[in-house]
C-alpha cells in the first residue's frame, strides 16, 4: 500500500513497517463490531486456507484483489474484534461480559436519565463500555464524546510519530539543518496546541471534570490571561497555556527563516573564491578552468528557496489543525458504523420478531442478513479501508516522507534485451 503511489529513496525511513500495525488498527477503530469482525475474519481465513488452491486459478478483478490482500483483511478482521470488544458491540447488541453494569438505578424513573439518575454499585466495568450505556437516553452523547476524543487521541499520537520519523531521516542522512529547523520546530507546534489538547482530555478522564474544552482552546488564543473560572483542570493552567502558546508563535518564523538563510550562507562560503583565476595557464589551471566552469552552472536562487519554504511552512501549519480535524473521521465513521447496526437489528430483525409470524420471520431474517452483508460488510469495509488509506498517505506520510526513490529492479540481460526491442 505504501508503494501504491511513492517508493521511498535509498535509506529513507519506510512507513511500511509502521503502517503494518496502525492500518488494521485505524480501519477496526471505524469498524468496531466484533460480529462483524468475526465474519470479516471467516472470510479472509477461507481465502488463506485454499490459497494454495486458489492461487492456480483464473479470479475475477474483485476477488483476486482481495485475496491478494488475505493477510491483511485478517489482521483489519482481528482489531475490529479488539474494538468491537472495547465498545461492547455485537451486531450492536451489547454483552455483559464481566457482569451486571456498575451503575443501577435510583428508582424506576431513572431508565432514560443520563448519569445524575443512576448510583454506583460496584467497581468500574474492567474491560469495555459499560454494558448499562445502550440503550439510554444519554448513549449517543456519551459515546459521540468518547470517540471523538479518542479520535483526536490518536490522531495526534500517530502525526508525532510521522515528525519523530524525520528526526531519524534527518539524522541518518547527517542533515542538521532539517532537524533543528524543520524537527524541532514542527514537535513543539504541535504539542503547543493539540498535544496540549490530548493532554487535557486525558486529565479530564481521570478527574471527571465539567471543563469545556471547546471554550478552554478557544480562548487560549482569544483571552489568554483571562481567568478560567470552571474551566480550570488544574493548578497554573493559564500560565502553562501562555507559555505553550508563545512557543506555537516562535516555531512558525523558526521553521521559515533559518533555514533559507543560512543555504544561502552556505553557498556563498563555497563559491566565494570562484572569482579568482591563476595568471599563468597550465595543465593544472586547465582543470580549475573546467571545476570552475562546472560550478558556475550551480546557480543559487535564494527567492525560490525562500518561496519553497515558506509554501512548507504554511503548509505545515494549516495542516496541524486540518490534519487532527482530519482524524475525526474515526469518529463518523465508527458512529454510522453503529447506528446502521442497531438500525438494521431493531428495524429489520427484531421487528419482524414482534409479528409472530414465521413468514414475516423468514423475510426479516433474509433482509437483515443481505443488509448486513452488503452495507456493513462490504460497503463499509470499502469505506473504512479507504478512508484508513488516506490518514496514512496524507495526515502520517506527509510529515517524514518524500517517496522520490525508484523502484530495484536487478541487472539482468533479459531486461536489457526487452529494453532495447
Amino acid at each position: 500500500m505504501s508503494r501504491m503511489m511513492w517508493v521511498a529513496k535509498y535509506r529513507e525511513a519506510n512507513p511500511a513497517v509502521f503502517t503494518i500495525v496502525t492500518f488494521p488498527f485505524l480501519f477496526a477503530v471505524m469498524f468496531g463490531d466484533w460480529g462483524h469482525g468475526i465474519c470479516l475474519l471467516l472470510g479472509a481465513m477461507y481465502f488463506i486456507i485454499r490459497e494454495r488452491k486458489l492461487s492456480s486459478q483464473k479470479l475475477g478483478d474483485i476477488a483476486e484483489m482481495t485475496f491478494g490482500g488475505r493477510y491483511i483483511i485478517m489482521m483489519m478482521a482481528l482489531f475490529s474484534i479488539y474494538t468491537g470488544l472495547v465498545y461492547n458491540e455485537f451486531f450492536s447488541v451489547p454483552f455483559e461480559l464481566f457482569g451486571r453494569s456498575a451503575y443501577a438505578c435510583r428508582d424506576l424513573s431513572c431508565r432514560d436519565a443520563t448519569t445524575a439518575g443512576l448510583i454506583k454499585v460496584g467497581d468500574t466495568y474492567p474491560f469495555g463500555v459499560d454494558p448499562v450505556w445502550h440503550g439510554s437516553r444519554s448513549e449517543l452523547p456519551f459515546l459521540n464524546s468518547l470517540k471523538m476524543k479518542m479520535s483526536i487521541l490518536l490522531g495526534v499520537a500517530q502525526m508525532n510519530l510521522g515528525i519523530l520519523l524525520s528526526y531519524f531521516n534527518g539524522k541518518f542522512f547527517r542533515n542538521s539543518l532539517n532537524i533543528w529547523f524543520q524537527f524541532v520546530p514542527q514537535i513543539i507546534f504541535l504539542n503547543s496546541l493539540f498535544g496540549y489538547l490530548s493532554l487535557l482530555i486525558i486529565i479530564k478522564w481521570c478527574t471527571g471534570s465539567k471543563a469545556d474544552l471547546y471554550h478552554v482552546m478557544i480562548y487560549m488564543f482569544l483571552s489568554p490571561t483571562d481567568d478560567l473560572g470552571e474551566n480550570q483542570l488544574f493548578v497554573g493552567q493559564r500560565n502553562v497555556q501562555l507559555v505553550l502558546l508563545l512557543l506555537a508563535l516562535v516555531a512558525v518564523p523558526w521553521m521559515l527563516f533559518p533555514k533559507p538563510l543560512i543555504l544561502n550562507k552556505q553557498h556563498q562560503n563555497r563559491h566565494q573564491g570562484q572569482s579568482y583565476m591563476p595568471l599563468h595557464g597550465t595543465e593544472d589551471t586547465l582543470q580549475l578552468d573546467a571545476a570552475h566552469d562546472s560550478h558556475a552552472h550551480e546557480e543559487f536562487d535564494f527567492s525560490e528557496v525562500f518561496v519553497h519554504q515558506l509554501i512548507h511552512t504554511i503548509e505545515f501549519v494549516l495542516g496541524a489543525v486540518s490534519n487532527t480535524a482530519s482524524y475525526l473521521r474515526l469518529w463518523a465513521l465508527s458512529l454510522a458504523h453503529s447506528e446502521l447496526s442497531s438500525v438494521f437489528y431493531e428495524k429489520v430483525l427484531l421487528l419482524s420478531l414482534g409479528y409472530n409470524n414465521v413468514l414475516i420471520l423468514i423475510v426479516g431474517i433474509i433482509v437483515f442478513i443481505f443488509a448486513t452483508v452488503g452495507v456493513l460488510l462490504v460497503m463499509e469495509t470499502l469505506s473504512a479501508f479507504l478512508h484508513a488509506l488516506r490518514l496514512h498517505w496524507v495526515e502520517f506520510q506527509n510529515k517524514f516522507y518524500e517517496g522520490d526513490g525508484y523502484k530495484f529492479h536487478p541487472f539482468s540481460f533479459s531486461l536489457l534485451s526487452d529494453e532495447e526491442e
